[in-house]
């Protein structure tokens, strides 16, 4: 009964929501012009999960509650049967004795008074149950107005957007997106690991998975995404870093899509856990099971095995700490991973703050090759490669971020383009491609955030090049 009560309270916060406001897709299908959506689009205001759990917690125990009273008067009924039973037959004995009193002897009248006072007696305690009863369903009712008032609130203060749903409603939107997830990845892998192609072309909507693992705003510092180079039964795995400052300590790793979505780690690594290890910056990635990412003290790249949970740095020649990207500090050494390999990129003060591009020979953990490019990296919102070609942003305006520049390692030609891609919130923290899935994984603003890359079939026709 509570739970129906209690289910018509949540459903009344959500009777404007549809899945399909926040969450499209044409699952399996393709578009006439060869595309396929499926976007899902979370509010900026924070979901107030904690306050709803806490609403469920308190509508669990209105319901223990109740089952109990339903119970008690479950057995009140029982005996009121009973005692009407025992009154009908009374009833029946004084009426027969009334008719011939003369055949009933003084001993048996006496029993009969007793029995009529037993009645009496239990009928009295059946009347004071019911108004204990009483007294419990009025604090009760009073209870569910309580949380009533809470719904409301929480209505008027968050259903702005349309998204005070209750924990179960969004565990079920969830699980649809990843669903989405997986038919996409079905129609969005061509040529895995295949470089025959002529660059990027353009970039899906973004696709917003959920808020952070710490269901916290203020984690804005972060990534996610993939092992790039997954080692075997890994291939599903998934990873997320985020703080609330450029501080990485925390590595948590789920063993697919959707108990990332879950929050279901299958392990937290913590760098400071034997010794200090910690490092800075949010640009990092995880390949072969291994993280790689800016070491604090001493200023140098440093990988940590999460197999053998042991960890070394490595110096990187006239690197300076002086140049990071546009959107975040201490993005000083920015790690990316794509079909040919582990690549770093960094400025000198030789360069003048223009972006360098490093290839890290992964078994020694050192730099075999760079390349100078002439863009400024302050300018930058951040870089990524794949297949040898280095891709470059920056912002257009607070919707809409750009594929500036690219470099190509094979030709050491640079290009200016122009590959406009939407963005969900400003500023974003971290932004990588993943030659597993052909995916780019941007952390915004504290969400999940992905982009399918459509590449230029011929490898001639490459991006419109601006200058």
């Amino acid at each position: 009964m509570i739970a129906a009560l209690l289910g018509f309270f949540f459903l009344r916060s959500i009777v404007a929501f549809e899945t399909v406001d926040l969450w499209t897709g044409r699952n399996g299908t393709v578009d006439p012009g060869d595309q396929c959506s499926c976007e899902a689009f979370l509010p900026g205001t924070t979901f107030p999960m904690g306050e709803l759990v806490q609403l469920e917690q308190t509508a669990v125990q209105i319901s223990q509650k109740l089952e109990l009273e339903i119970i008690k008067v479950d057995m009140y009924e029982s005996k009121l049967t009973i005692y009407m039973e025992r009154v009908a037959n009374l009833t029946v004995v004084i009426e027969m004795m009334e008719d011939d009193p003369d055949s009933y002897s003084e001993l048996y009248i006496q029993e009969v008074k007793i029995q009529i006072k037993q009645v009496e007696a239990l009928i009295l305690e059946l009347q004071a149950s019911i108004q204990t009863s009483s007294t419990v369903l009025i604090t009760i009712r009073k209870e569910i107005t309580v949380i009533i008032v809470e719904l409301t609130e929480l209505e008027t203060k968050y259903d702005k957007n349309l998204v005070l749903v209750t924990r179960r409603e969004y565990i079920k939107l969830q699980q649809k997106l990843e669903e989405c997830e997986r038919r996409h990845n079905e129609i969005f892998n061509p040529n895995i690991g295949s470089c025959n192609h002529g660059g990027i072309s353009r970039l899906s909507k973004p696709i917003i998975s959920q808020l952070n693992a710490n269901l916290a705003s203020g984690h804005i510092y972060g990534g996610w995404g993939k092992d790039s180079h997954p080692l075997p039964g890994s291939e599903t795995m998934y990873w997320y870093s985020a703080s609330t400052d450029a501080v990485v300590r925390y590595m948590s790793v789920y063993s697919d899509y959707y108990r990332l979505i879950m929050r279901q780690a299958m392990k937290t690594y913590d760098l400071y856990a034997s010794s200090d290890w910690r490092g800075t910056g949010n640009n990092y990635i995880i390949r072969a099971n291994t993280l790689y990412y800016q070491f604090a003290n001493p200023f140098s790249m440093a990988k940590f095995n999460m197999t053998t949970q042991k960890a070394e740095y490595r110096v990187v020649p006239s690197a300076s700490n002086r140049f990071s990207y546009h959107y975040a500090p201490n993005q000083i050494l920015d790690f990316a991973a794509d079909e040919s390999g582990l690549w770093v990129t960094y400025a000198t003060e030789a360069s003048k703050g223009k972006l360098v591009l490093g290839k890290i020979d992964e078994a020694a953990f050192a730099l075999k090759q760079v390349w100078q490019t002439s863009i400024f990296k302050p300018s930058v919102g951040n870089t990524f490669m794949v297949c040898g070609v280095l891709y470059a942003t920056r912002s257009v305006d607070i919707h809409t971020e750009e594929i500036f520049y690219t470099y190509d390692t094979h030709t050491r030609k640079e290009r200016y383009v122009s590959i406009p891609f939407e963005k969900f919130q400003e500023r974003y923290m971290y932004l990588d491609y993943n030659p597993t899935d052909q995916k780019l994984y941007m952390y915004n603003n504290g969400y999940y955030v992905s982009y399918h890359v459509w590449f230029n079939q011929n490898q001639s026709n490459k991006p419109q090049v601006l200058i």
